[in-house]
């Protein structure tokens, strides 16, 4: 059971799919994952923005595990290069989870865009996430799906911080983890 990571109690009391809406304007979708939909979300009555991932339960039991192994696992960390958690929603036909909006391009796309990483760059963002990891570690938490895609820049600026995103595949560590899980072009 590659999801099986932890589990979120069944929610009795769902939300109202007008709660989000009340509260939140959902713009474009502005990327589509396996398991959710991320929009980037503005807050009414603030005007802030924020990232939203939209996990249709419909789509299954996989998609509900991610969505509640994500929940779960945000709530839990603080770190300043993790995306940090800002709402959840759980409706009876979705998950919404606010988080915060790192409007920076993945490490990913700017390696393909410059062609290269100078070693000064690398080592910043080799220890930013090796600290991210220890912290994550120190929780007994391991993200499983560490790649280059799942690293962001947090914003545009030259000297911005690094953040991991994506957990719905990260699991509390409670012995030796036997399921092999992660990206299959990267395994």
């Amino acid at each position: 059971m590659p999801f099986g990571c932890v589990t979120l109690g069944d929610k009795k009391d769902y939300n109202q799919p007008s709660e989000v809406t009340d509260r939140y304007d959902l713009g474009q979708v502005i990327k589509t994952e396996e398991f959710c939909e991320i929009f980037r979300a503005k807050e009414k009555m603030t005007g802030k923005l924020y990232t939203c991932k939209k996990f249709l339960k419909r789509d299954g039991r996989k998609v509900r595990k991610a969505a509640k192994n994500e929940i779960i696992i945000l709530k839990m960390v603080k770190h300043p290069n993790i995306l940090q958690l800002v709402d959840v929603y759980i409706t009876r036909k979705e998950y919404f989870i606010f988080l915060e909006l790192a409007t920076g391009r993945e490490v990913f796309d700017w390696i393909l865009d410059q062609g290269y990483y100078s070693e000064r760059d690398t080592s910043n963002v080799i220890r930013q996430v090796l600290e991210a990891v220890a912290y994550l570690h120190s929780l007994k938490i391991v993200h499983r799906n560490l790649k280059l895609e799942n690293l962001v820049y947090y914003n545009r600026l030259k000297n911005s911080k690094i953040v991991i995103s994506d957990f719905h595949l990260a699991k509390l560590e409670n012995g030796l983890i036997k399921e092999p899980c992660g990206t299959p072009e990267y395994l």
